[in-house]
């Protein structure tokens, strides 16, 4: 669910079908692919990434908690604290799989995780997200006829906020770690 949360691919749906209808084609598989071997190659050298600066993952989890934490802030209240600066041209990649997919967010999510949740457990949840990241894509259309463009708002005011509880969950917890 903090995977979920933080992807928000219900809640990028206005900005995949914007992109679409400026003719730059969303492919939904080469999207949900590279952005699954973006989460798992990070979730495995992300590790040794933090070895190399002498930090460990429960001080790394405090500062994607904190990420989260303005992410939520992002999603509940609507306004915007992380610029999407990227090339156009590129909308497969860039913006859908870096950064609304695959973005410092969710790379962040998928290492702070290791600290509470096991590697396995972990990828398959990473793998069930691009799942979902592949149809949400692929029948975009079809997604806000089905929940509608007030049903997009509510769910991510809503993700939002039970993403705000989750990043106050993982900073606790991991202050504590680092605390005893």
């Amino acid at each position: 669910m903090v995977l979920f949360a933080v992807i928000d691919i219900i809640g990028s749906t206005p900005i995949i079908m914007s992109l679409n209808s400026i003719g730059g084609k969303v492919q939904a598989r080469k999207a949900s692919l590279v952005s699954l071997a973006i989460l798992v190659v990070f979730l495995f050298a992300g590790g040794a990434l933090l070895k190399l600066f002498n930090t460990d993952i429960a001080s790394f989890a405090i500062a994607g908690a904190l990420v989260l934490f303005a992410l939520a802030i992002e999603m509940t209240f609507n306004i915007e604290l992380f610029r999407n600066d990227g090339t156009s041209g590129q909308s497969t990649i860039i913006p859908v799989v870096f950064p609304l997919v695959a973005g410092p967010g969710t790379l962040t999510t998928a290492l702070s995780l290791r600290a509470e949740c096991s590697v396995e457990n972990i990828i398959v949840a990473i793998i069930l997200n691009m799942i979902i990241v592949y149809i949400v894509i692929r029948k975009v259309n079809l997604v806000e006829r089905l929940i509608g463009r007030n049903g997009i708002y509510i769910l991510r005011r809503f993700f939002g906020v039970i993403l705000l509880a989750m990043s106050v969950k993982l900073f606790v917890s991991n202050l504590r770690i680092l605390l005893a």
